[in-house]
């Protein structure tokens, strides 16, 4: 494509003599006779670079470069001045312009000038595209991966980043809740803002009211001082609410009311502060179920939950696994100094058969255990943690042919119970409705197979 050519001056011989001379090397040129009808030209069409003389009514070839250069950084702009003018050289490229010419205007100089700048134009378009996908990756933080359940989560990161809408992720526990709620922050207008993070489940109410809210001198008896509160220090970022599903009751109406009136007022203070932050919250629960279960209220569960954001567990991921591991490996190996650049052929059979119920943190712990035992430049099933290089898989055989493969029916129902909760990710709601038992009695079963734990969903 013909590179285009906007001149702008008021001379209409010296336009057509440039329109034809130009034309002739390659070049595809429209000109104005007034800088008033270029500047509204360039509003509505794009060119490669502008023409303008430096002494034309109105508004001259100076002040014209500068409204270019304001509007459109990246369209250079060459001036034409007198000969001999070096000052009106100067003030050009202080007004930035590319580069200028001089009258009487040469054919030849001006095609090579022109070249340059449309060569310094898509050079400059070349650097913006390759630092915006920089950027893109940067902005994204930790979140590696190809699968389509991935590829869901990566869309809906670039559509809601920007948003300041609230935002819930929900996944089991290790699935790279906080990684996602980083990655929102990175891609909001609130990015060069703090981003604080707090775990409603790691501490007790009164404590956590204070943490969230702030309390003032004297307000309890260790209050030694007045304490800024995280919804204070989160102005201008963002704040995340990770594990708000464990939030204690009691707090969750002082919660609401701080998200609805966007103020908060410290323990112990007599005026409400305002506070300007982006809310996210994470849970590994089933806070329909909560809400069911009156554990967890309706009100607040709709105000945190405008977009829902869901992430997959780490089994339903394909073959990320092996490029997780990939990227733990190279992280780790050099924190450690090995030589070790990937994996062995088992090794990853191994990795890619676990079923992985720690997620994506228990696999970087599981990378981190086998660099340390590393003697190699690959790694080998040797070195992966027992728990993987014993694995045997819930799959229920009831069509084996050797004896020794069968089990019995407790263990059966034990393994297809399991399997059912890892298909629900964790929610036991709809897990009892799947296999047809009532709560009570798949917690009882749960609980004999030691498959409760603290991290458990509605656990």
């Amino acid at each position: 494509m013909p590179a285009r050519v906007l001149v702008v001056e008021d001379d209409r011989n010296l336009c057509e003599l440039l329109e034809l001379g130009l034309g002739r090397r390659g070049f595809r040129v429209t000109w104005r006779l007034q800088a008033r009808e270029a500047i509204e030209l360039l509003e509505a069409d794009d060119f490669d670079v502008v023409l303008a003389d430096v002494n034309m009514p109105e508004i001259g070839g100076l002040e014209l470069c500068r409204r270019v250069v304001e509007a459109r950084r990246e369209l250079p702009v060459v001036v034409i001045t007198a000969f001999g003018s070096l000052e009106t050289a100067v003030d050009a490229i202080r007004a930035g312009a590319y580069d200028f010419v001089t009258k009487p205007v040469e054919l030849e100089v001006l095609a090579l000038t022109l070249e340059r700048a449309v060569a310094h134009r898509a050079l400059r378009q070349e650097v913006r595209r390759l630092q915006d996908a920089a950027l893109a990756t940067r902005q994204r933080g930790d979140l590696v991966g190809g699968s389509p359940a991935m590829k869901a989560v990566y869309d809906l990161v670039d559509r809601v980043g920007a948003s300041e809408a609230s935002v819930l992720i929900s996944g089991e526990s290790g699935t790279g809740k906080e990684v996602v709620a980083r990655a929102l922050h990175r891609r909001s207008k609130r990015a060069a803002g703090p981003f604080v993070a707090i775990n409603c489940a790691a501490m007790p109410e009164a404590l956590l009211e204070s943490e969230l809210f702030g309390h003032e001198k004297g307000a309890f008896t260790d209050a030694r001082g007045a304490h800024l509160g995280l919804f204070a220090q989160a102005n201008g970022g963002t704040l995340l609410l990770d594990e708000v599903g464990d939030m204690p009751l009691g707090l969750q109406p002082k919660l609401l009311r701080a998200l609805q009136e966007r103020r908060v007022r410290p323990l112990g203070g007599a005026a409400e502060v305002p506070f300007d932050a982006r809310i996210l919250a994470a849970t590994h629960q089933d806070l329909d179920s909560l809400v069911e279960e009156r554990r967890f209220r309706e009100d607040l569960y709709y105000r945190i939950n405008v977009i829902h954001l869901p992430l997959p567990p780490l089994r339903a991921r394909g073959g990320d696994v092996l490029q997780l591991a990939q990227h733990f490996l190279a992280r780790f190996a050099d924190q450690a100094g090995k030589s070790v650049v990937g994996l062995s052929p088992p090794a990853a059979e191994r990795l890619l058969a676990y079923a992985w119920p720690g997620n994506v943190r228990e696999l970087s712990n599981a990378i981190e255990h086998a660099i340390a035992l590393a003697r190699y430049d690959h790694l080998v099933v040797e070195d992966l943690p027992f728990r993987v290089q014993s694995y045997r898989s819930a799959h229920v055989l009831v069509a084996a042919e050797e004896p020794s493969q069968l089990v019995t029916m407790d263990e059966v129902e034990r393994r297809y119970v399991l399997r059912v909760m890892e298909a629900v990710r964790g929610n036991k709601t709809m897990a009892a409705k799947v296999l047809g038992f009532d709560r009570k009695t798949l917690y009882r079963k749960l609980e004999r197979y030691g498959a409760i734990g603290d991290g458990d969903p509605e656990g």
